[in-house]
């Protein structure tokens, strides 16, 4: 598999594209709540498996010398083969490379062993978000 910063509208699309099969169909989040009014502040990763395929996406968000990690999915084939982990190691390393040392995200429940592995803390209490469970995390690098 191999990670790249999205800088064409191809690429984007199969962000979107990952994101519509996760968060929309798989996950029933309504899409309007899915693409929304930060897309354009954000720098966008797309993930592609062997055969070129898309297989993930996520993106970052800087505010406040923070990285705002957002819509991390990789799609049902590409799970449990380290595609998390390589989109991940994308975003905070990009983050690192633009002077930010922490790192916030909204995690849904399910995911929290995920994250905590990688070094997130919970700081939340739980809330919900497009109707699914979360925890806000950070990770100081």
């Amino acid at each position: 598999m191999n990670i790249e910063l999205v800088t064409t509208k191809k690429q984007l699309e199969d962000a979107y594209y990952v994101r519509m099969k996760v968060f929309v169909e798989e996950q029933l989040v309504p899409e309007e709540e899915e693409i929304d009014q930060f897309e354009d502040a954000s720098t966008h990763f797309i993930l592609y498996d062997e055969l070129q395929r898309p297989a993930g996406a996520g993106r970052l968000r800087i505010l406040d010398r923070i990285g705002k990690v957002e819509r991390i999915c990789v799609m049902p084939a590409a799970r449990s083969k380290g595609a998390g982990t390589i989109i991940m190691n994308a975003l905070e390393e990009y983050g690192t490379k633009q002077d930010i040392h922490t790192f916030k995200l909204n995690a849904q429940i399910q995911a929290i062993p995920f994250y905590e592995k990688r070094g997130y803390r919970i700081v939340s209490e739980e809330f919900l978000d497009a109707g699914i469970p979360h925890k806000t995390m950070i990770k100081d690098m």
